[in-house]
């Protein structure tokens, strides 16, 4: 028998597919929906194996579920404004679109021949005005809506994208992609108000119940929901008059109930009490540029040394007027949450606990752990912030810490010095960048009527095709026939926003303009609420705050303007592990490219320099490190069979994966066995559609009931992302049917042809081509993709015997095995005759014995 030709058989299947069109979504259908999606990727010119996981894991579900029934929908889109279209523009002296629509076809063909059942008529490209112009529109609208505001507001600096970035893309102080130093500046940005969704945002997420934990824990924290209190301190200077530059100081705290405690007051470098002191202050004013170049992130917050500088300023203390505390302009506070000042109890807060220490600021300690006493308690090098009484607080002394919180915020109202206060982190999400290849915004600048809408009837605002990339910065700032226009209000002239929206403002609605394409709105409205939530959202938790929470918000927004009816995009999410391999590197510590590396007797070598390479560590897939293997040259030599087949193959779906060409050889094999399981016997079956008989062997019926119990688990599986189990359980299946005795009688015949069918029919999410060419060799004239779901028949799913535990007054002392509604008294008797039910008694007398069914057997003794 001839072995699978994976190359002809992929393309004559792939070509078929889309003649029939079998994979093109209907919006109006009698079947239930299921509206399956992948996190679209950034063209960037080729697939690499992250993406051949990623959307082998989605296309198993789309398979899965349109064999079970539903009316499916599995787009695609590129995902096609950014900065690195730009750098090619200036590395490569290419226009940004140019490179970007090149490398669109390269990777939609890459994509084809892995085989995805896409539904291709959908395809969108961010960068496409036909896309960008419905985005321009719903700017407008969310607008009027009040969900954009323009400021001037201190933002993050990328000096080398030369770009603004949201604070959510500075990752350890850095860049997100340009890995630079993020600075300090004041600029005047757009703004989308998600920070007034922070409460719905944070409740809903109780309700994302098919959400991964981790990520829901991490937006929860991201939004970052504490209670407190606002309260005033009066200032004074070193004389003990009032201060001329302010008279009092606003903090926002979490913890009141530790305010006598208090040796500091800490502001922020931009805080306009700082910013009024440096006027006249050079040591001030240089110490805030130092806190602008440092990270914003909380961990580079927490890693930095802390640093201060005293203003010469002294907080009075609200109610010890005898108690003053120094003011200072320190590093760890920011000025984008709370009010951008804080007091310092050093006893209960490490940080602040650092700073006393370096500054020799006095430390007392309010709360007094349980079980101690005073005398016994005191503060070292670490901060004490348990559980406790407060101490050393007047009238909060012998309360707990909840009381006390409640005790001071009352008193603290009462006297006019503050309130209750609720605080987010989250802030709101800056949209402007400084760049060219994005999302023009569409508004203009007059003199006369200030920020104007473009009219909609001149969308899209195109971006201008004559740009140069030579010199560093925003090049639509240059262009000037395309900057000057007139004013849509009252005709005079005006400017143009040079300004380009945030490309994740892109992926923040693509997915509902997947559910239909009108030329004349965002979203097709029926369609949209038809098609929407989005029923299995996949893609890497690296965008679990990014473009997951944006997206929630962006929804939300969509639907104020009454484009979508829901509030929450994505019903269940998945988050995919990393594909990961081995590196290598030469003797002079150089990064060797992982297709150069063959091991000879044990050694890895490189193949061009014959030199023995060190092996290091499997890490992701990156191009800094070479590590990354070539999809398409694994399709070529194996199929995309085999490559989907690997990607499912041994690994939890969350987990990271490790290539291996082993992996991939035994993945190749497997496809290769497959087909001489489902083929090798095909003239010696009954012909397609058999009446079954009547009859079967002892042998075929233990051949069937391994086939369905192999279709009940197989089902749960993908329905559960176990797509590692379902493989197993399909190397199983293929054992057992080799291993079964194939006779002549139609029987026989019959269970072999429900044997192989149901192994094709299982696999053909994971291997579709192989499994269709199959399909065809067992004489069906429908295409497999077309064909039902296989049902596990429950007579033959179900155990004829179970094992129930035996319990003597509460406590588990033996298992016995018996018939699946074995009769009361034929328990009773085969428990009793137990070894370990007799010692257990010890000749107690049986009170009580209780039996429930097929579960559990209880004596009471």
């Amino acid at each position: 028998m001839s072995r699978y030709n994976a190359k002809e058989s992929e393309a004559k299947w792939q070509k078929i597919w889309d003649e029939r069109r079998s994979f093109e979504a209907e919006n109006t259908s009698d079947l239930p929906k299921y509206y399956v999606l992948e996190m679209f990727p950034y063209p960037s010119g080729r697939i690499h194996m992250g993406h051949v996981r990623n959307y082998t894991m989605g296309d198993v579900i789309a398979r899965y579920k349109r064999a079970k029934g539903f009316n499916v929908l599995h787009p695609m889109g590129w995902d096609a404004f950014g900065m690195p279209a730009e750098n090619a523009a200036m590395d490569k002296k290419v226009h940004p679109a140019k490179w970007t629509h090149a490398n669109i076809d390269a990777m939609r063909g890459q994509l084809k021949s892995i085989g995805l059942s896409i539904d291709w008529t959908r395809e969108l490209a961010t960068c496409d005005p036909d896309y960008y112009r419905h985005q321009q529109a719903l700017f407008l609208d969310f607008l009027e809506k009040g969900h954009v505001y323009r400021k001037a507001a201190e933002v993050n600096w990328d000096p080398v994208d030369q770009t603004v970035l949201a604070n959510e893309q500075v990752i350890d102080g850095r860049g997100w992609r340009s890995g630079a130093e993020v600075e300090k500046r004041e600029l005047t940005q757009w703004f989308f108000r998600i920070s007034d969704h922070a409460q719905d945002l944070l409740d809903s997420l109780d309700h994302l119940d098919r959400w991964p934990d981790k990520v829901r824990t991490m937006q929860r924290n991201w939004i970052g929901r504490s209670t407190g209190v606002r309260l005033k301190f009066a200032l004074v200077n070193e004389s003990g008059d009032p201060a001329t530059e302010s008279d009092h100081l606003e903090v926002y705290t979490t913890r009141p109930d530790t305010l006598f405690g208090a040796s500091f007051c800490a502001v922020a470098a931009d805080h306009p009490l700082a910013k009024n002191l440096a006027k006249s202050n050079t040591e001030i004013a240089a110490f805030a540029e130092d806190c602008r170049h440092l990270g914003t992130s909380e961990a580079a917050l927490e890693s930095a040394e802390k640093r201060g500088l005293a203003t010469g300023l002294y907080a009075l203390h609200p109610f010890d007027g005898g108690k003053r505390v120094p003011v200072y302009v320190a590093n760890f506070v920011l000025m984008n949450y709370g009010t951008g000042a804080v007091f310092g109890c050093p006893a209960h807060d490490q940080r602040d606990l650092d700073f006393a220490r370096k500054y020799d600021l006095p430390v007392t300690p309010v709360v007094l752990p349980p079980n101690m006493t005073e005398a016994d308690f005191s503060i070292g090098t670490e901060a004490y912030d348990g559980d406790g009484t407060l101490i050393n607080s007047e009238f909060l002394d012998g309360l707990g810490i909840d009381a006390a919180k409640a005790a001071i915020t009352e008193r603290i109202e009462q006297n006019g010095l503050g309130t209750s206060a609720v605080n987010y982190r989250l802030r709101d999400w800056g949209v402007s960048r400084q760049r060219y290849w994005g999302c023009p915004i569409p508004v203009v600048h007059c003199k006369t009527c200030g920020v104007v809408p473009v009219n909609r009837g001149d969308l899209p605002v195109t971006l201008p095709e004559d740009v140069t990339f030579d010199v560093p910065g925003n090049p639509l700032d240059r262009h000037e026939s395309w900057k000057q226009t007139r004013c849509p209000k009252c005709g005079g002239a005006a400017e143009r926003e040079t300004d380009t929206l945030d490309t994740f403002v892109d992926s923040s609605w693509y997915f509902a303009r997947f559910c239909g394409l009108p030329d004349d709105q965002p979203t097709d409205t029926k369609a949209v609420n038809y098609w929407m939530p989005v029923d299995q959202y996949i893609g890497g938790v690296e965008h679990a705050i990014l473009h997951l929470l944006y997206s929630r918000f962006f929804t939300r927004a969509m639907r104020d303007s009454g484009h979508i009816n829901l509030a929450e995009p994505f019903a269940g999410l998945f988050t995919q592990g990393m594909v990961c391999h081995e590196t290598y590197r030469d003797k002079m510590g150089n990064w060797v490219p992982a297709d150069d590396v063959v091991y000879k007797d044990g050694t890895a070598y490189s193949m061009s320099t014959d030199e023995p390479v060190q092996v290091g560590s499997s890490e992701k897939m990156s191009k800094s490190k070479k590590n990354t293997i070539d999809p398409e040259d694994i399709i070529n030599r194996y199929g995309a069979d085999t490559a989907r087949w690997f990607m499912l193959s041994d690994t939890p779906p969350e987990r990271d994966i490790e290539w291996t060409e082993a992996g991939a050889e035994g993945a190749w094999r497997f496809t290769q066995r497959v087909w001489r399981v489902a083929t090798e016997q095909v003239d010696e079956l009954c012909p397609v559609d058999t009446v079954k008989p009547n009859k079967f062997s002892a042998d075929d019926i233990v051949l069937r009931r391994a086939v369905h119990k192999t279709i009940m688990t197989i089902t749960s599986d993908i329905e559960g992302f176990h797509f590692n189990r379902a493989v197993a359980r399909l190397y199983e299946l293929a054992n057992t049917i080799q291993s079964h005795k194939f006779s002549k009688d139609l029987g026989a015949k019959w269970v072999h042809r429900e044997a192989v069918e149901a192994l094709v029919r299982l696999a053909n999410p994971m291997m579709p081509h192989l499994c269709e060419e199959a399909w065809s060799r067992l004489g069906h004239d429908n295409l497999l993709v077309d064909s039902s779901w296989p049902e596990a028949d429950d007579d033959l799913t179900r155990e004829d015997t179970v094992k129930i535990a035996v319990q003597i007054n509460g406590k588990r002392r033996a298992e016995i095995e018996i018939d699946r509604d074995c009769a009361k008294d034929a328990v009773e008797a085969k428990v009793m005759e137990l070894d370990a039910v007799r010692r257990a008694l010890e000749g107690k007398q049986v009170r009580k014995l209780i039996v429930v069914p097929n579960r559990i057997v209880n004596i009471v003794a």
